[in-house]
């Protein structure tokens, strides 16, 4: 790619919105004059192409990384497998750097554009700006892929060189002149904004920036992470990091993350909490580590003998689900949060997950698409495999015996209704032992609260009892497979 102080290197920004730790960023600007872009590029996503929050988001973090970059980001909409080496082309650029993705899609593009490039004579660089360590590079002594989490993290990840420390902003970015567009259209032509109001509510909850991303980071390790092993688990309170949507972004690295965790100046009674911790970075990790080779994640049980779990498909059933409208206020309040905030508290993902898939016994992937619209944190390796994961037909997966009870979790993790009063307030007169489970309660207390089962708040749409042992007899169906 050479060093000529007149050589244009484009710089494409993807999931990596950034300039503090972007590996392949700090080594673009020391070949050249920078030509940063996007592309919106929902032709090759297909059936992956962002959910709504997910645009909302984006939307923010495009005008934010636009605004550090001085206002010289260049926006495209398209086919970046034919848009790009035209750009290349255009800009006379000597060379193209990004980070890399893992979605199946992503790869299958990336590597004929890759190709490409390189036909018309252009240098490509490529660098990991999103993991700790590259998915080909953790493997058994056989050489084959982890299928299980523990020796994943433990045996492979844990026994590798430690994640690379954080790279610095660069201190000579030089940009290649401003009237150079070349079609480029403005962030709002990208049209990621929905067109009805749902999103204007997800403003109260998240400042979207690098900087508030490095905040948010600081501020948890600083604060919340000595209590994180036992913290973690309880809804209410604020114990958990929030990072997701950051690092889905990229606008915080894995490794910054990493990095603020490991030299925390917490005391060592944190020791636990701190890898506690670190082993949830892993969790994100074994997320895409699994996708990479396992690509059919997203859409196909890894447990093939679950392609014969009889599903049922109660129309009624899904939409009390969605709208948190089922009868269970720690499912409802789990699923009011999501679509007030764009977020959920991951106790209560598996909560809700359980239900949904065992409870209710509605296929993962309904699931799944619910989130991938409503998380502003919806990532595909970790949405694809949180589901099979709940589902129990993961590499990895809980046992589908295992069902998670929304009393007794209720009753465990939000012992005094704070969290349920906070997100289904119409149940927030109930005492703390009959908030959990309202048609429970005694006439008398329902009328002083104001509860009228069926009206102001519904019966439950299942029987917890009954429905758990007809997801048991289901799943005997999947045993012959």
């Amino acid at each position: 790619m050479g060093n000529s102080s007149r050589a244009h290197v484009i710089f494409w920004f993807r999931q990596d919105l950034r300039i503090l730790d972007n590996p392949a960023f700090a080594e673009a600007c020391q070949r050249g004059f920078i030509i940063p872009i996007y592309i919106l590029d929902d032709v090759n996503s297909g059936i992956h192409k962002l959910g709504g929050a997910s645009r909302w988001w984006l939307n923010f973090a495009l005008r934010d990384l636009d605004e550090s970059l001085g206002g010289l980001l260049r926006f495209y909409a398209g086919d970046a497998l034919t848009l790009l080496p035209k750009l290349a082309k255009a800009y006379n650029a000597h060379g193209v750097c990004w980070n890399r993705c893992y979605e199946p899609w992503r790869i299958n593009r990336d590597t004929k554009l890759k190709q490409r490039l390189i036909d018309n004579g252009i240098e490509v660089l490529t660098a990991n700006g999103s993991l700790l360590w590259e998915p080909w590079q953790v493997l058994k002594k056989n050489g084959e892929a982890y299928r299980v989490f523990t020796p994943y993290y433990r045996r492979g990840c844990l026994s590798m060189p430690p994640p690379r420390s954080p790279i610095p902003i660069p201190k000579d970015i030089r940009y290649a002149a401003p009237d150079l567009k070349l079609g480029a259209c403005t962030l709002t032509d990208l049209n990621l904004l929905p067109n009805v109001d749902w999103h204007l509510k997800l403003s109260k909850h998240w400042d979207i920036g690098e900087k508030n991303a490095l905040r948010c980071a600081t501020d948890f390790v600083s604060k919340r992470l000595t209590d994180y092993r036992e913290g973690r688990n309880f809804p209410h309170d604020s114990k958990v990091s929030r990072l997701s949507p950051y690092l889905r972004f990229g606008q915080i690295s894995p490794n910054m993350v990493w990095f603020l965790a490991k030299n925390s100046s917490e005391k060592i009674e944190s020791a636990e909490s701190l890898d506690m911790f670190l082993s949830e970075l892993g969790w994100r990790e074994f997320s895409y580590y699994t996708m990479y080779h396992f690509p059919e994640l997203p859409v196909k049980n890894l447990q093939t003998r679950f392609d014969k779990f009889p599903w049922r498909s109660e129309v009624s059933h899904l939409k009390a689900w969605e709208e948190g409208n089922t009868g269970f206020p720690l499912i409802d309040a789990g699923m009011r949060e999501l679509w007030e905030t764009g977020y959920m508290h991951n106790r209560v993902r598996m909560v809700v997950g359980s239900f949904l898939v065992k409870n209710l016994l509605i296929h993962w992937h309904y699931g799944q698409r619910w989130f991938w619209d409503c998380l502003v944190d919806a990532d595909l390796a970790s949405n694809s495999a949180g589901w099979q994961w709940v589902a129990g037909c993961g590499t990895d997966a809980a046992p589908f015996f295992r069902i998670f009870n929304p009393i007794t979790q209720s009753e465990k993790f939000d012992a005094e209704g704070k969290y349920i009063r906070r997100f289904v307030p119409q149940l927030s007169s109930l005492s703390n032992k009959d908030i959990h489970a309202p048609w429970m309660a005694s006439p008398e207390a329902l009328n002083a609260a104001g509860i009228k089962l069926g009206d102001n708040y519904p019966r439950p749409i299942v029987d917890v009892k009954n429905s758990r042992a007809l997801a048991l007899a289901a799943f005997e169906h999947t045993k012959s497979a």
